[in-house]
């Protein structure tokens, strides 16, 4: 089983996997079927690493999304049909960032205490 600090590195891995295509623009997004696939593919990976990680971590970092990134990766996975494109591209844009920094600030704050 992997551990939290491991499926944190999944998130932090997808989401520059993702940045390796975002940095292209919304219109090439648009435009380019394997990009679209390739980034909703890689949210989906987020959604998983965030859903299995322990609810004694979740509850300990609550100020994270948690519960949102699960429930978009839900519907990426059993309701693909209705992606929206403008959504997934807006959660790259708006909210990738900032989970980014919360993500590496969390394994940076365990480094510290854990040595």
């Amino acid at each position: 089983m992997r551990s939290d600090r491991e499926r944190l590195q999944d998130i932090l891995e997808a989401i520059a996997q993702i940045e390796r295509y975002a940095t292209q623009g919304q219109a090439i997004f648009q435009q380019e079927e394997l990009i679209q696939v390739w980034i909703v593919h890689h949210l989906q990976i987020i959604g998983e690493a965030s859903s299995a990680l322990s609810e004694t971590f979740t509850n300990q970092y609550s100020e994270v999304a948690w519960a949102e990134i699960v429930a978009f990766r839900n519907i990426l996975v059993h309701e693909y049909f209705r992606v929206n494109l403008e959504i997934a591209w807006r959660i790259v844009e708006r909210d990738l960032p900032d989970l980014k920094s919360q993500v590496e600030a969390i394994l940076q704050q365990r480094e510290n205490e854990h040595g």
